[in-house]
């Protein structure tokens, strides 16, 4: 299981008071060396947190692996083909939008046309590509015949959801990593995630890569930046084996 962080919320820190600290590409450094296996960033078109600096330093200075979020527009694609990251994913966008609010809209023919586009792009330029879906089969399938190499699942509804609700939603996600791995795809999954709920997604063995952001960034206040990703990392290398079959399960942790 791979650990990709999001370190958008750093870079949300600073933007706050528009000055230079706290530093995003700083803070790479200490995730890297916190043992996570890559750096999220997503580079919003009215640029609320991450800003291009960012992305070109990070492009320059992370070790690992940069996967950048983007929304299918042609601005941005100029500058993902320029700079190549590892991955890029394609996320929906809304400028009113606080966090994402859930996967990309596969069911309409238009949005498919300009996903092929942009994956086609992103793709001669060199780059993995990956689509941030919900946990649908109809996306799972869009997803295989538009040719990208892997889907991120959405994991919201699972977070947000309580009582029975979370198994049921649990259930949703291992079923479309199943079939995203029977198609072909790379399966990965994000948002939401925390220390309290990320071990029965973690435990879904088709599951390869989680992307997490908000909790790490947020225990690291308390904790500092390389334990708090190190916590999650050990959180996921101990999943499989706490988590027999599907269920839901609490650490024991005082976080």
């Amino acid at each position: 299981m791979r650990l990709y962080v999001n370190i958008d919320h750093v870079a949300t820190v600073r933007q706050a008071r528009r000055t230079d600290e706290p530093d995003p590409v700083r803070a790479a450094v200490v995730v890297e060396l916190g043992g996570a296996h890559g750096i999220t960033v997503h580079l919003r078109e009215d640029r609320r947190h991450i800003q291009d600096r960012d992305v070109h330093l990070l492009m320059q200075t992370v070790r690992t692996g940069v996967n950048l979020e983007l929304a299918a527009t042609s601005q941005i694609l100029d500058l993902a083909c320029e700079l190549g990251p590892f991955q890029s994913t394609l996320v929906p966008e809304k400028r009113q939008e606080i966090t994402t609010e859930g996967g990309l809209d596969m069911e309409a023919l238009e949005n498919r046309k300009d996903l092929a586009a942009a994956l086609l792009r992103l793709k001669d330029a060199g780059i993995r590509t990956s689509l941030f879906i919900d946990p649908h089969e109809s996306a799972l399938r869009y997803s295989a015949e538009l040719g990208a190499d892997a889907v991120e699942l959405h994991t919201g509804e699972y977070a947000n959801a309580r009582g029975e609700a979370k198994g049921q939603e649990l259930a949703r996600l291992a079923d479309a990593a199943r079939l995203g791995r029977d198609l072909g795809l790379a399966v990965h999954a994000g948002h939401g995630l925390t220390y309290e709920n990320v071990i029965p997604v973690a435990a879904i063995p088709e599951i390869e890569e989680l992307n997490i952001g908000h909790s790490i960034v947020s225990r690291s206040v308390f904790v500092g930046l390389e334990r708090a990703v190190r916590e999650m990392g050990d959180l996921l290398r101990a999943a499989p084996a706490m988590v027999k079959e599907p269920g839901i399960w609490v650490p024991p942790l005082g976080f």
